[in-house]
């Protein structure tokens, strides 16, 4: 099975790094062509011609990861199309030859960087290729996008640089200029319903409906697949924004939207958390239950203190979650409101969006809208959540009073 083939509708994207894998195996036996400039040092065109820093960009859920890994996984083996036992072991993290740098927190700093700058110096063990992978790279600082500028400009000579984020304008100017970038299109939900039936075996009409909630996210139309919790948490979300009628109300909405926000990153973490720590007990040698010495505590904590940065993040991760959801709520109320003809995201929601489409003018809407995107930002720069949905869903008060508005 190809590496390629549980990836779905990316086939531009995906043409372009197996064209660049197959020059890699093509001039795999000459590595001093391979990033070379001579047009006759390689079989590939320019086109094709493998480099050493590549940059995957795409909004989130376009599968930015999903595709270095398989891009990983065929340089690495040397195949174009990857082999079993190399993709079962980048599937694991646990090849020799590849090197992940992803965040728990919100921010990529130097330190972070500098041990795995060292491994890429490293020759490949097994592989054809070193390959060093960097998600979320848009959240480096700039004295760790500097530091790494350096690598980019005089890597090893086996070592592959992939760094994914959701822009190139989220790099500093000086990394776009030595990465070849690869730019990832939102999937449409049929590609996406089509993976989750092929791949997770979920039913059709399951994931045809996960998939046009999640707005074509992959790992979010996943878990809204794969989890009724998740679906509940999410329908639980917009009924609570619908039945909005006053300040009060806005405040005690909001507070419950944080508990929802809590109760799904607690989902999402708590069973990784779980396995973490046996895995660490077990590395130490300590069996379940057994009293940490003293000697080995300084180990757990550090893992705690990881724990709680990932749990940090995966909470405004979703509360993030949460508001992307509102704004395709309100989203849907503006189509009813101006008659666009389009389909619905919140289709299941018809009855309940005509309700809030009457009680309220398109202005009113709209101004909705711009709240829960200035919510958004609010929470990105740091300001308390429940203020910022506070503010939010005052805007969101429907009245029928605002039909006569401008």
């Amino acid at each position: 099975m190809s590496v390629w083939s549980e990836l779905t509708g990316q086939s531009a994207a995906i043409g372009v790094l197996r064209e660049a894998a197959v020059a890699s195996a093509a001039t795999s036996n000459g590595a001093a062509s391979l990033f070379g400039d001579d047009a006759d040092a390689s079989p590939a065109s320019s086109a094709q011609r493998m480099t050493h820093s590549w940059l995957i960009t795409g909004p989130p859920g376009s599968g930015r990861s999903n595709l270095a890994y398989a891009f990983a996984t065929a340089l690495i083996s040397g195949d174009p199309d990857g082999d079993e036992p190399t993709r079962i072991q980048v599937e694991a993290r646990s090849h020799p030859d590849l090197q992940v740098l992803a965040t728990e927190g919100v921010i990529i700093k130097r330190d972070d960087v500098r041990d795995i700058v060292k491994r890429s110096h490293y020759a490949p063990s097994v592989g054809t290729h070193r390959v060093i992978i960097v998600e979320d790279a848009d959240r480096m600082t700039e004295q760790t996008s500097n530091f790494l500028l350096k690598e980019l400009e005089e890597p090893p000579e086996r070592t592959v640089w992939i760094l994914c984020a959701p822009s190139d304008a989220d790099l500093i100017p000086t990394i776009r200029s030595r990465v070849r970038t690869v730019r990832l299109q939102v999937p449409g939900i049929a590609d996406v319903a089509d993976l989750l039936v092929r791949r997770d075996g979920v039913d059709q009409a399951i994931a045809e409906r996960a998939a046009r909630e999640a707005q074509s996210h992959i790992g979010m139309a996943h878990r809204l697949a794969t989890s009724p919790e998740a679906r509940a948490r999410r329908d639980e979300t917009l009924r609570l924004a619908l039945g909005v009628r006053s300040t009060p109300s806005a405040v005690m909405t909001a507070a419950r939207l944080i508990e929802i926000a809590g109760d799904d990153a607690k989902a999402i973490t708590e069973l990784r958390d779980a396995e973490e720590r046996e895995h660490a007990l077990r590395s130490l040698g300590l069996a379940p239950g057994q009293t940490v010495p003293p000697a080995l505590r300084a180990q757990l904590k550090a893992l705690e203190d990881d724990q709680k940065r990932r749990a940090t993040r995966s909470l405004r991760d979703g509360i993030d979650r949460i508001l992307v959801d509102l704004a395709s709520l309100y989203r849907d109320v503006l189509v009813m409101q101006l008659a666009a003809g389009v389909d619905l995201v919140n289709l299941e929601l018809r009855d309940e969006i005509a309700a809030a489409a009457a009680s309220a003018s398109p202005a009113r809407t709209l101004a909705t809208l711009d709240a829960i995107q200035t919510a958004r930002e609010r929470i990105e720069g740091n300001v308390q959540p429940t203020l910022a949905l506070e503010a939010m869903l005052v805007t969101a008060i429907r009245r029928t009073a605002d039909r006569g508005a401008a």
